[in-house]
């Protein structure tokens, strides 16, 4: 669904055009790596929605792609329903507490991001 770019620095996701439209968002997203506080990967992550779509897109059984907003702050959630991918905690990012993304990468980005924590800590 959505292109994930991890380097050293922040975690961009990158929407396509028409990705960009039905989420109502005028470019990318940028995620500083600090900004990262724990990353879950999940079969199913529709069950990890809260709160209400505002500005975005829902498709039942099929897509969810925008900003949820609730009383615990605001998600971005770009999301296939029925594929698996990763629920993502963010702490000291001003736009969002939590990315709700499809990815079949989970395993590799969890991996990267869990790599690089050790470096750092060596």
């Amino acid at each position: 669904m959505v292109t994930l770019l991890l380097d050293t620095r922040q975690l961009e996701i990158v929407l396509t055009r028409v990705e960009r439209l039905l989420a109502g968002r005028r470019g990318d997203i940028r995620i500083d790596r600090a900004a990262i506080a724990r990353l879950q990967l999940t079969d199913e992550p529709a069950t990890w929605l809260r709160g209400v779509r505002a500005p975005g897109t829902q498709l039942p059984r099929l897509l969810s792609l925008g900003t949820w907003r609730s009383a615990q702050g605001d998600d971005f959630v770009a999301i296939r329903h029925g594929r698996p991918g990763v629920v993502i905690d963010l702490d000291g990012d001003a736009r969002f507490t939590r990315l709700i993304l499809s990815t079949r990468h989970g395993h590799a980005l969890a991996k990267a991001l869990r790599l690089e924590a050790g470096e750092a800590e060596a």
